[in-house]
């Protein structure tokens, strides 16, 4: 039963939230996890910038500008995140999320099709390790 409260601590404690709304002591650390800075966004306003866990360049502009659809882009994100570098920091994140709350903020206003929502089954399933 130990195992399952933990799970479900991080569960919590893994909080998904666009950038550009007002910062809360709810949010723990928070972590801007886009690849380019957001316009108008202050450097203070972030507890940490990590482009090694966003889309690459290529999947965002096939996304966002040539018409891949949401149900092709996950996959390929996914895929994306399996890499040496993505994947430590993921299980960082995890790790991180065990001990405190994280906020993974992104640009995208509808975070049900955005990766950060992708990126928080991530962390919550590396911390299960």
């Amino acid at each position: 039963m130990k195992v399952a409260s933990g799970k479900l601590k991080v569960a919590s404690d893994v909080r998904l939230k666009r950038v550009y709304e007002p910062a809360s002591p709810d949010d723990g650390r928070r972590v801007l996890v886009t690849r380019y800075w957001p316009r108008g966004v202050p450097k203070a306003a972030i507890g940490e910038y990590d482009i090694k866990v966003a889309p690459s360049r290529d999947l965002l502009r096939e996304f966002k500008h040539e018409g891949l659809t949401w149900e092709q882009y996950v996959p390929r994100y996914l895929e994306e995140m399996k890499g040496e570098v993505p994947r430590s920091d993921i299980n960082r994140l995890a790790k991180m999320a065990k001990s405190d709350r994280i906020t993974l903020m992104c640009i995208c206003e509808d975070e049900n099709r955005c990766h950060r929502s992708l990126l928080r089954d991530l962390v919550i399933e590396a911390s299960r390790r």
